[in-house]
C-alpha cells in the first residue's frame, strides 16, 4: 500500500540524497566522539561538553534520517564501509588542538548543510513535505551551531558587520 502522497517511482532521488546525508552524519558523529575524548587545554570544559551535546544531537538525527528513508519505503544504508565511501566528510587525526577541532567541525557543518540543500531540492521536486520539514529544521539548528562555533573561534576584538537604520 502506498500511504504517501508521492509517486513511488519519484522517491529514489530523495532517498539517494538522504542516504548520503546519513553517511555524512555517521562520519561526523564519530569525529565528534573523538573530539570529545581527545580535547585538552584551557577550553577543555567548554568543548568537552559541547562536543557531547553535538554527538547526542547527531545520534538522534541519524535515527530520524534512517526512519525517513524507511518511511519512503526504502532501506537505509547501514554498513560502515558504505558510509565511509559515500560520505563527503572524511576521517581525520584524533589528536589536534581545540582550535583545529572547532575549525574541522565547522568544515563538516558546511558539508552537511550543502548535502541538506541537495535533499531539500530533490524533495521539493516531488512535493515531499515530510522530508522538507525534517531537513529544514536541521538546517536551522546547524546554522545556529555553526554561528556559535564561529563566534567561539574569533578573538575578542572582532565584530560583526553593522547596519545603519
Amino acid at each position: 500500500m502506498n500511504y504517501l502522497n508521492i509517486k513511488e517511482e519519484e522517491v529514489l532521488p530523495v532517498v539517494t540524497e538522504l542516504n548520503t546525508l546519513l553517511a555524512n552524519y555517521h562520519v561526523y558523529y564519530q569525529k565528534l566522539r573523538s573530539n570529545h575524548w581527545n580535547v585538552t587545554g584551557r577550553n577543555f570544559f567548554d568543548l568537552h561538553v559541547k562536543f557531547e551535546e553535538f554527538y547526542n544531537d547527531t545520534k538522534v538525527k541519524i535515527d530520524e534520517i534512517a526512519e525517513r528513508i524507511l518511511t519512503l519505503r526504502y532501506h537505509p544504508m547501514s554498513k560502515m564501509v558504505d558510509y565511509l565511501e559515500a560520505s563527503a566528510i572524511n576521517e581525520d587525526a584524533p589528536i589536534k588542538t581545540d582550535v583545529d577541532m572547532v575549525n574541522e567541525t565547522l568544515k563538516d557543518h558546511k558539508i552537511l548543510l550543502e548535502q541538506m540543500t541537495k535533499v531539500v531540492k530533490k524533495a521539493d521536486k516531488i512535493s515531499d513535505e515530510g522530508t522538507i520539514d525534517l531537513i529544514g529544521a536541521y538546517i536551522r539548528e546547524l546554522e545556529k551551531s555553526s554561528w556559535m562555533l564561529n563566534a567561539w573561534s574569533k578573538n575578542n576584538t572582532e565584530t560583526l558587520k553593522a547596519t545603519k537604520i
